[in-house]
């Protein structure tokens, strides 16, 4: 099933269960993601799976951030209602990647090319990014990166 047919198909889910929140959230996730294809391909394109792996990644920094601005200025509701949102979008990644996968995973990269020093973060970053594949955030490889390449 197609990233775009299961929205499709969580959106109905969501209707019959009256889940309000799950229904907004998945409609504005298809939204997102319709967009995102539109400004990639054009009116009648559709993304990949791994593009809209990286549209739901984006929206949930967007609640992160409403998560830290409303805990800041002292909304408790606001917080809440954006963790209930957050859910919902996790829901749609892929398992996430152990510390100790990660770290066996950037070790080889780096010896298989060789890098030495930080400025070859850029080429092993590259490699990374398409092995994990969505299970582990860019902040948590590059950490891991820097400290083998320091």
């Amino acid at each position: 099933m197609s990233f775009a047919a299961r929205l499709t198909e969580d959106i109905k889910n969501a209707m019959k269960a009256k889940d309000t929140v799950a229904l907004n959230v998945v409609r504005n996730l298809k939204s997102a993601v319709k967009y995102a294809a539109i400004e990639k391909f054009g009116a009648e394109g559709e993304l990949g799976d791994t593009d809209a792996l990286a549209v739901v990644r984006k929206e949930i920094k967007k609640l992160q951030d409403s998560v830290d601005g409303a805990e800041k200025a002292g909304r408790p509701e606001a917080v809440e209602a954006a963790k209930a949102e957050i859910a919902v979008l996790e829901k749609y990644l892929p398992a996430a990647m152990s510390q100790d996968d990660l770290v066996k995973l950037v070790e080889g990269v780096i010896a298989e090319l060789g890098a030495t020093s930080k400025k070859d973060m850029g080429s092993v970053m590259k490699v990374l990014q398409e092995r994990v594949a969505g299970r582990a955030d860019s902040k948590s490889i590059s950490t891991e990166v820097a400290k083998r390449l320091a």
